[in-house]
C-alpha cells in the first residue's frame, strides 16, 4: 500500500474533467493519521476512512503536458516592441526572450518536483472542495498552529523559504518556544487546489473553508493567521467571522482594497496622512492598476489568451514580480529563473490563471463591507515592506483593525515571505509570542 497520492496535472483537459480524472487518479489511498472513524463489518470492527481526513499527496505532472509546453515555447509567435521602452510600457522583450530561452534549455522541472515533493504535502474535502495544503509540525514544547495564506500571482511556494524557520525557530538561533505548526493552503484554483465549479467563491467563503480545515479537519480549536494580497483580505474575513478561534491576525496590509471601511457622516474625518495615502493609492491604480481592473470586471476574455500560451502566461505573472519587488527593477536580485518558472509552470500544467483571476471577480461582486463603528476585534499586527505596492498609514488600519503591532520594515516588498523570510519571520514570532499564551 502506497502512503503518497500521485497528484497528476493534466493541463488539457477542461476543468470539471480535469477534477473528474484526478479523483480517479486519487483514489485507493491511504487515510492520514489525523483519524477514521469506526464501521461494523460482519461482527468485526474495522477503519471508516473520514471523508475529511487528509490524506498525503505529491505532485507529478505528466510527460505529455511537458511535452506540449515545450512545442508551445518553440512556436512562439514574438511580437515587437517600441524602441527605448523596457518594461515601461509591460514587460520587456529582452527579457521574456532570455527567460523563455531558459525555460526550454536550461530549466529542470524534475529538480523542482522533486524539492516540492519533499515538503509534507496534503490533500482533504472542505466544503466540497479539494484543498491541497502543505503541513509542518513544529519542533518545540507547544507548538503554536499558524495558516499562511499568500496572494496573485503566486502560490504555496512563496512560503517555502520561511517554514523552517517558522516550524523550528531554534535550529536557526531562536527559541523552540516561538515554533509553530505551519499550515499553507492552496487558495481554490490557485495550483493544487480544485478550482470553483460555481459562482460565489469569494475571500469569504474561503475564510470559512480555512476555518473548517484548521479546526474541523486538523483539529486545533484555536489558531493565528498571516496573509498578504489576497491573503490579507482571506486572513481578515477569517478573524471576522471566526473571532472565537482566531487568536491573532498578521498582515502585510491594511489598504482597504477587500475589508470596506465606513467613511460616512459619522466617521472620524480623515488625518492629512489619511488623505495622502489616499491620493498615492488613487495615482497608482492609475499607472499600475489596469491587471486589476481587467481582472475584477472580464478575466474570462483575457482567459483564453493566458490558458492557450505560456509565454503570454510568463509576460502576466513575471512583470508583477518586477513591479512589485524590492529589486530596484532586476528581477533576478529576488527571484531566480528557476523561482519564477517553478509558479509558472505550476500554474500552467494546472490551468490556474483563468481560477486564480477569476478571485479577483468574485471580490468586486462580494466585497466586505463593515458597519459603521464595527472593526475587526481579534488583535493584530501589521507589518509594512518599504516596497510593497501603497504604505497606508496606522490611523487607516485602525480605522478597520484593532491593531496591537505596527511595524515598518527596513526592506522588502510585496512578496516578503520569500523576499525577506528571516525578518518575517521573527516578525512572526515577535507578535504571536505572548497571544500564543493566551495574554
Amino acid at each position: 500500500m502506497t502512503t503518497d497520492q500521485e497528484l497528476a496535472c493534466l493541463q488539457a483537459d477542461p476543468p470539471q474533467t480535469y477534477w473528474n480524472d484526478l479523483a480517479g487518479l486519487l483514489a485507493n489511498t491511504s487515510a492520514a493519521r489525523h483519524g477514521a472513524r469506526l464501521r461494523v463489518d460482519r461482527g468485526f470492527a474495522a477503519p471508516e476512512p473520514d471523508p475529511r481526513a487528509p490524506t498525503r499527496c505529491r505532485v507529478s505532472i505528466p510527460r505529455r503536458t511537458l511535452r506540449d509546453l515545450r512545442d508551445r515555447l518553440r512556436l512562439t509567435r514574438w511580437p515587437g516592441q517600441v524602441a527605448a521602452t523596457p518594461w515601461e510600457s509591460g514587460t520587456d522583450l529582452g527579457f521574456l526572450r532570455r527567460l523563455v530561452d531558459y525555460w526550454q534549455h536550461g530549466f529542470d522541472w524534475a529538480e523542482q518536483e522533486r524539492a516540492i515533493n519533499a515538503l509534507p504535502q496534503y490533500r482533504a474535502r472542505v466544503s466540497g472542495h479539494d484543498i491541497h495544503f502543505i503541513h509542518v509540525r513544529g519542533n518545540g514544547p507547544a507548538p503554536f498552529p499558524l495558516v499562511l495564506t499568500n496572494g496573485w500571482p503566486s502560490s504555496f511556494l512563496e512560503y517555502r523559504r520561511i517554514l523552517s524557520l517558522l516550524a523550528d525557530p531554534a535550529a536557526h538561533g531562536g527559541d523552540a518556544c516561538d515554533a509553530f505548526d505551519v499550515v499553507i493552503p492552496s487558495l481554490p484554483g490557485y495550483g493544487l487546489s480544485s478550482p470553483p465549479q460555481a459562482p460565489g467563491v469569494h475571500v469569504g467563503r474561503i475564510a470559512e473553508m480555512w476555518d473548517e480545515l484548521m479546526t474541523k479537519v486538523l483539529g486545533y480549536p484555536a489558531y493565528g493567521a498571516h496573509g498578504s494580497d489576497l491573503g490579507v483580505g482571506v486572513s481578515s474575513a477569517l478573524a471576522l467571522s471566526a473571532p472565537h478561534h482566531v487568536a491573532g491576525l498578521h498582515l502585510t496590509s491594511v489598504t482597504g482594497s477587500t475589508i470596506v471601511r465606513d467613511l460616512g457622516d459619522d466617521a472620524p474625518p480623515l488625518t492629512d496622512a489619511e488623505r495622502d495615502f489616499r491620493e498615492a493609492a488613487a495615482a497608482w491604480v492609475e499607472s499600475e492598476g489596469a491587471y486589476s481592473h481587467l481582472q475584477r470586471t472580464k478575466p474570462q476574455t483575457l482567459t483564453y489568451a493566458l490558458h492557450d500560451s505560456p509565454v503570454g502566461l510568463a509576460a502576466w505573472m513575471v512583470e508583477k514580480y518586477r513591479t512589485w519587488s524590492d529589486c530596484d527593477g532586476v528581477v533576478e536580485r529576488r527571484f531566480s529563473f528557476d523561482d519564477l518558472l517553478t509558479t509558472i509552470t505550476l500554474y500552467w500544467a494546472t490551468g490556474s490563471i483563468g481560477p486564480s483571476m477569476h478571485l479577483y471577480y468574485e471580490g468586486r461582486l462580494h466585497p466586505i463591507r463593515l458597519a459603521p463603528g464595527e472593526r475587526i476585534e481579534v488583535p493584530c499586527g501589521v507589518a509594512l515592506f518599504p516596497r510593497d505596492l501603497t504604505r497606508p498609514p496606522r490611523e487607516w488600519g485602525e480605522r478597520a483593525y484593532r491593531i496591537t503591532r505596527w511595524t515598518e520594515m527596513p526592506r522588502g516588498g510585496h512578496f516578503p515571505a520569500h523576499e525577506e523570510p528571516e525578518l518575517l519571520a521573527v516578525e512572526l514570532r515577535d507578535f504571536f509570542r505572548d497571544l500564543r499564551r493566551g495574554d
